[in-house]
């Protein structure tokens, strides 16, 4: 190695972050999930946020997503957030457009009589009565 070539392996290795204009924030550069988001949660239950936004919307024109229920059948996999994500933002984006938003998750009405009949069975192949 030459005395040139040391030269520039020593230049390289100068700290160039103080000669970037860099804009200054009042939030920290990591967000800490784990501790911020519970104190979060809590600041917006203290000051009832979501009742705040319902009262809000009372009188507005009503805008409301009915979401099917989840498919039971195969693997969870990204498309399930997705439809998830999407429902969500077009749901929060008509209440800041000024609608009475609100979305209605959903639920499987054929499975629970099922579950419960083959509970039944189970029970009476065991001899037993459902609690």
């Amino acid at each position: 190695m030459t005395d040139k070539s040391a030269k520039n392996d020593k230049t390289d290795a100068h700290d160039y972050s103080k000669t970037l204009y860099l804009p200054q924030t009042e939030f920290p550069m990591r967000a800490g999930l784990p501790t911020s988001e519970p104190k979060m949660l809590a600041r917006w239950s203290e000051i009832d946020l979501y009742g705040k936004l319902r009262e809000t919307a009372k009188g507005k024109p009503k805008f409301v997503l009915h979401d099917g229920p989840p498919y039971a059948n195969g693997n969870i996999h990204i498309g399930h957030a997705l439809n998830k994500i999407l429902k969500d933002v077009v749901t929060k984006s008509q209440q800041m457009l000024g609608f009475d938003s609100n979305y209605v998750p959903g639920w499987d009405c054929h499975g629970l009589p099922i579950e419960w009949k083959i509970e039944e069975e189970n029970y009476r192949s065991k001899g037993k009565t459902k609690p």
